[in-house]
């Protein structure tokens, strides 16, 4: 992994467990031209991931998920988060597989047309994971009730929400997780056309 601009030179393994962490040993070409220093960064792997926010353009409302998020604990009191729908991608699967599995697991819902928003990097200055990010087609009529995984320790509350109010939520700060913000903001930017296609 190195192109004239950069190199890997080694990676040393920290752990390697539900998640893992490594340190690279990296050097890159600088601004002025001249190579960096060799240095080791840690660098933690938790896979990549699928993010869709179930959108009901008739009711102009979105079905938003309330669970238990641990790595909360240290800003967010109390740390159950409310977010959109989410999960880890399998090996093999394309993310659209994955919104419209996650949907159906953290929310009981059969999703319709998938609107592709956009792929992020939550934390590239530590994390590897790539994010990618969809508004599905929904009826939040079908929406409710508790879901989850068992083998995954899941305990997931489901709201149908007025998109007003997720869009204040963001604003006020009930809403915090990256994920949601992103496309409860790109949805009121594009509100209207997506009433358009799916209302």
């Amino acid at each position: 992994m190195s192109d004239k601009r950069f190199e890997v030179l080694r990676k040393e393994e920290l752990y390697d467990g539900y998640f893992r962490a490594d340190r690279w040993h990296v050097r890159y070409r600088r601004h002025d031209g001249s190579w960096s220093h060799e240095h080791g960064l840690e660098v933690f792997d938790r896979g990549h991931a699928v993010s869709v926010l179930p959108y009901d353009a008739k009711a102009d409302a979105v079905v938003l998920v309330e669970q238990f998020r641990v790595a909360a604990i240290p800003t967010t009191d109390p740390p159950w988060l409310i977010e959109a729908v989410a999960g880890a991608t399998k090996p093999g699967e394309v993310p659209e597989d994955v919104a419209r599995r996650e949907a159906l697991e953290e929310a009981g819902l059969e999703l319709g047309e998938l609107k592709r928003l956009s792929r992020f990097l939550p934390s590239p200055g530590a994390v590897t994971e790539e994010l990618h990010l969809f508004i599905g087609q929904a009826d939040s009529t079908r929406a409710g009730g508790l879901h989850g995984l068992e083998d995954e320790h899941e305990d997931i509350r489901v709201h149908v929400v007025a998109f007003d109010e997720a869009l204040a939520m963001v604003e006020d700060g009930r809403i915090v997780a990256a994920n949601t913000v992103i496309p409860v903001l790109w949805l009121a930017l594009h509100k209207g056309e997506m009433q358009e296609a799916w209302g």
